[in-house]
């Protein structure tokens, strides 16, 4: 029998100080305490000896089980491969959830619906994400027979999947998130459209519209469509294609929401069509899924396979072994894995589909000197893709000698077709990696860099210098490195404008932002091409770029094959995030005022201070972070008086104020002095109101020496991560975080 014991001649496992941070936060077992109880090595060991175990129940294996977990141990901790978060927290634990990614329906019925929200709920709380089409669900003013009233449309169950959202991620092992999707030619589209339009809606949602080649084609046409009534089949209107479209266009102008997808040309790809139509993806987009369907995701890097000498630079035998035993690995994953509901258990295992997919692509062409928008880079990315899926189906075959073929595999295209046995209905996905490439000290899945150096914070408020590897290399080779450069790249991320740099450094190392938006797309259209699944993968624009520009990328994704597209135009969200110090503008002239909204840490402590008004004795709760104040809540009365109702009011304006980076002062300037009907007096003044109590305590509290505690410094211009204080980016289609790996997308 198995002793999955870690071996005590195992040497330590290396990891740089980022990937310390992300594990130890993120990814180790912890006491009751909160404090790690294991590390990289022992961390490794658990995954690698739990996912190999399973080879056991295989008569035909070529492998020992004690040898293969050594070899997954190794491929790991030489950060060759990496699986989906959810295999290293929780493989070899008593959870056991080790899938990434989940699609639940939702029927048209209240009984559906809800059983959805309780699902979703299980999963998140298991670690998971979860995606919904919620293009069954018959749209607004709709007759319900059973009841004889009138439906309230997607909508607004919408917003209750995201409320529940909200309450599970509190208690689950990392933030839920969520993808919810409706068809172009549902009546409720244009509501749907504009669903985010206002920050801080659905906050827990990444949203998409479904679009169908029809729908394309009266875009082509400049003609109308049908929106259908999904319940009746019945024609409820008729829009103008263009119009909407350009809607589609305008929101990604100003927010990125929602995306698109391409429905039609998903489910020409669906391997299993008699099982289903595919109707959603995850949260992140690059996986489409039945309804129950889960999927177990992995990710090799790229950067390990550079070697001098050989064709094009990449040692293609160590990629097949990679690949093959990465294959096997993902496969053991779905065995391993405790599902949350025993029919996504079913549903995965009769298609067995998994997504290996890449990472460290920018890293393989600095070494390569290739520059990221050039054809040598896009053949190149068609090559390496294609010997990935290649493999990865060669692999699969001989899992299904071994094992048998995936249950479905007769109902398949691939059995339709007599292409041989399968073991796995789908093997090719590439996933999002932001805190997987910072652990395998990787660039992220098959991004080019957002910046070549930035600066990281660390303890009492030092900055530390950190740049790409291969970048520092080469301006060493080159002769051009000094710590005086190294600190204006870090100010400024791109080398684009520093002088007396060689022309072929400037360039090989491009940055996003400097890159053309349709190198970005081509780029994803490349990878899509040899990619069962799809390709997670952000087109940037600069803050400049124009609602045409944007026109235009999405015809290219429709034309070039991609299945979705996501756009971000630089400084378009609220949230806006900036790497460097001269990235880009934040906003549009109008827009510079503005502020970001922090999110709240799931623990906050502060104080609660009595005061005595003319309309009774208020409890004022300040809550606070970094020892500055957060979040305010008045009480005063009993609930149901108008006067709880103005107290609580004020306290929610002045959090959102203090959540979005309004200095105490400013606060105190607006509030100080409003008179009310009720004055009292105390020792040293009179509090005229409750707005007049609330500065009053902030001024005894914040502005002794008439100074500010220091902070407040999350704007637009600096924002910084919600857990540690880092500055974000906005990759792969969610805000990320390159110092503890905070990901707004789960």
């Amino acid at each position: 029998m198995f002793n999955s014991e870690m071996p005590p001649t195992m040497m330590p496992v290396k990891v740089n100080d980022n990937a310390k941070t992300v594990l130890s936060k993120r990814y180790y077992r912890k006491d009751g305490n909160g404090e790690p109880i294991e590390d990289a090595t022992s961390m490794f060991w658990r995954v690698a000896s739990a996912i190999a175990a399973e080879e056991a129940k295989y008569d035909k294996s070529p492998f020992k089980v004690e040898k293969l977990a050594r070899e997954f141990f190794d491929l790991m901790t030489e950060f060759k491969f990496l699986p989906n978060s959810p295999t290293l927290m929780n493989a070899g634990t008593d959870l056991g959830q080790l899938a990434a990614c989940f699609v639940l329906p939702v029927g048209d019925s209240m009984e559906e619906i809800f059983d959805g929200v309780k699902h979703a709920a299980l999963i998140h709380k298991s670690g998971g994400g979860t995606g919904f089409s919620f293009s069954r669900l018959r749209h607004k003013d709709a007759r319900v027979g059973s009841t004889g009233g009138v439906a309230s449309g997607p909508l607004s169950f919408l917003r209750i999947f995201n409320t529940a959202t909200e309450q599970v991620k509190q208690g689950g092992t990392r933030r839920g998130a969520n993808m919810g999707i409706l068809r172009v030619d549902h009546p409720d589209i244009i509501e749907f459209i504009r669903a985010k339009e206002r920050d801080g809606d659905l906050n827990n949602f990444n949203l998409s519209v479904a679009l169908t080649e029809k729908f394309m084609q009266a875009v082509e046409k400049n003609e109308e469509y049908d929106l259908v009534a999904p319940h009746s089949g019945e024609t409820k209107a008729r829009l103008k294609a263009r119009e909407v479209f350009n809607m589609l266009v305008q929101k990604a102008w100003e927010s990125g929401d929602p995306g698109i997808i391409f429905l039609d040309r998903i489910n020409r790809d669906n391997p299993t069509p008699a099982l289903g139509e595919i109707e959603s993806t995850n949260p992140c987009g690059e996986q489409p899924l039945l309804p129950y369907e889960a999927c177990n995701l992995g990710s090799i890097n790229l950067a390990l396979v550079y070697k001098d000498g050989e064709d094009h630079g990449i040692d293609w035998k160590e990629l097949k072994r990679i690949v093959h035993l990465s294959v096997r690995f993902l496969d053991n994953v779905i065995d391993a894995s405790r599902y949350p509901l025993d029919r996504i258990g079913e549903m995965v295992r009769t298609n067995r589909k998994i997504g290996l997919g890449v990472m460290g692509w920018a890293d393989l062409l600095f070494q390569l000197g290739i520059p990221y928008d050039s054809q040598e880079a896009l053949s190149l990315a068609e090559r390496v893709m294609k010997f990935v899926n290649d493999e990865s189906k060669a692999a699969s075959k001989k899992l299904a000698k071994e094992r048998g073929e995936f249950p479905a595999y007769k109902e398949s295209t691939y059995g339709q077709r007599n292409l041989g046995p399968y073991r796995n209905a789908t093997t090719t996905t590439i996933a999002p990696t932001g805190t997987l490439s910072i652990i395998g000290a990787c660039s992220s899945g098959v991004e080019p860099l957002f910046a070549l150096s930035f600066a990281r914070h660390v303890m009492d408020g030092e900055k530390l210098v950190e740049s790409n590897p291969y970048f520092k290399q080469a301006l060493i080779d080159s002769g051009s490195y000094s710590d005086k450069l190294m600190d204006e790249v870090a100010q400024k991320g791109s080398i684009n404008k520093i002088e007396h740099l060689p022309d072929d450094l400037k360039r090989v190392y491009v940055t996003a932002m400097e890159i053309e938006p349709e190198w970005h797309l081509k780029m994803q259209a490349a990878f899509q091409r040899h990619t069962d699944n799809a390709v997670s993968k952000t087109v940037n624009l600069p803050n400049s770029a124009s609602k045409e520009d944007i026109y235009n990328i999405y015809w290219m994704a429709y034309e070039q094959g991609c299945k979705g597209v996501t756009v971000y135009r630089d400084g378009s969200k609220s949230t806006q995030v900036l790497c460097t110090g001269e990235g880009s503008k934040a906003q549009d002239e109008k827009d510079k005022g503005a502020k970001v909204v922090q999110d709240r840490p799931d623990v906050i402590y502060g104080f609660t201070q009595k005061v005595e008004t003319g309309l009774g004795v208020m409890y004022l709760t300040v809550n606070e972070v970094d020892g500055r104040p957060f979040e305010v809540f008045a009480t005063i009365g009993k609930s149901g008086r108008s006067i709880t109702a103005k107290a609580e009011a004020i306290g929610r304006l002045v959090s959102l104020a203090l959540r979005s980076g309004v200095a105490v002062r400013e606060v105190v300037a607006q509030l100080k002095g409003i008179g009310g009907e009720h004055p009292v007096f105390r020792k040293k003044g009179m509090i005229m109101s409750i707005p007049d109590a609330i500065a009053w305590v902030f001024e005894q509290r914040y502005l002794g020496a008439d100074e500010l505690v220091p902070g407040a410094t999350n704007d637009l211009a600096n924002p910084k991560c919600p857990d540690c204080g880092n500055e974000l980016i906005f990759q792969e289609g969610c805000f990320i975080c390159g110092g503890c790996g905070y990901t707004k997308c789960g």
